[in-house]
């Protein structure tokens, strides 16, 4: 198997892309979307996964961790898309791949960035025109961040709500369904390759700091400005305002092989 060349770096917040193999729609059933939270759930479980929001769509997901230890990452995803196509195949006496090779990671910095992140996670099915609200998708974090489970919850959201400034759960959960509700009402719905491409996303210095720590793996990487927000990109595209098309997503460093065990100067 060809390495990939995907660095964690520890304590960041990572925006986590993968996407069904060649973006066929495997997920389009409800119990196979359920089958994946249900092992995301196992993660947390197992490995200590902290989940501050999800989508899980009819051929990709999204996922938004806070790193907090070496491997919970990597050993999640592996559990998570081993275990959900395993479940898939089996029941569909099928053969093959089930997802992408390499899903996709970016560091998020925490401030009015982690916010935007959320959003944009929160939208991905009103951006595909199958749901108007994001309350009207039953498999994602919307729902939960708003009425919590009393069992086998996901989004850990006291630490969300602290991350995005908020000492008491109640504060959060409104702002955030105020953020939401501003968002559609601007029709700011549009795709934004910079949460599912780049390295990094969030301030001038927050971008050089995540590029200073990769060292001689970020040397020929670009810092992009665009619409107020950087980015760290590989040097070698031409950018747009949203930072590229969804086919370039699995080509920059920051994709690995999800069933690849990380390597020890990784973390």
């Amino acid at each position: 198997m060809p390495r990939a060349n995907r660095h964690f770096l520890p304590g960041y917040v990572w925006h986590i892309t993968h996407r069904c193999h060649r973006k066929n729609f495997l997920l389009k059933f409800a119990r196979d979307r359920r089958s994946y939270l249900r092992w995301l759930v196992e993660a947390k479980k197992r490995f200590g996964l902290s989940v501050l929001d999800y989508i899980v769509t009819s051929n990709h997901i999204h996922l938004l961790i806070k790193d907090t230890g070496s491997n919970v990452i990597s050993n999640s995803i592996q559990l998570i898309a081993g275990r959900s196509a395993q479940e898939y195949n089996q029941r569909k006496a099928r053969h093959g791949a089930f997802w992408e090779d390499r899903y996709h990671a970016t560091a998020v910095e925490v401030d009015e960035h982690l916010h935007r992140c959320l959003v944009y996670i929160d939208l991905n099915m009103v951006r595909a025109g199958v749901v108007t609200h994001p309350s009207n998708w039953a498999h994602s974090g919307y729902r939960e961040i708003h009425n919590p489970p009393k069992r086998y919850g996901i989004i850990d959201v006291r630490q969300l709500s602290a991350l995005c400034g908020f000492s008491e759960v109640a504060d959060f959960q409104q702002a955030h369904r105020d953020w939401v509700e501003d968002a559609l009402r601007r029709q700011l719905v549009v795709r934004e390759g910079r949460w599912s491409e780049a390295i990094a996303v969030g301030s001038l210095s927050f971008v050089e700091k995540v590029k200073g720590e990769l060292g001689f793996k970020a040397a020929h990487r670009e810092v992009i400005e665009a619409g107020g927000m950087y980015a760290l990109r590989e040097g070698s595209e031409a950018y747009g305002s949203n930072f590229g098309s969804e086919s370039e997503a699995l080509m920059f460093e920051n994709a690995r092989f999800w069933n690849q065990k990380p390597e020890a100067t990784a973390t």
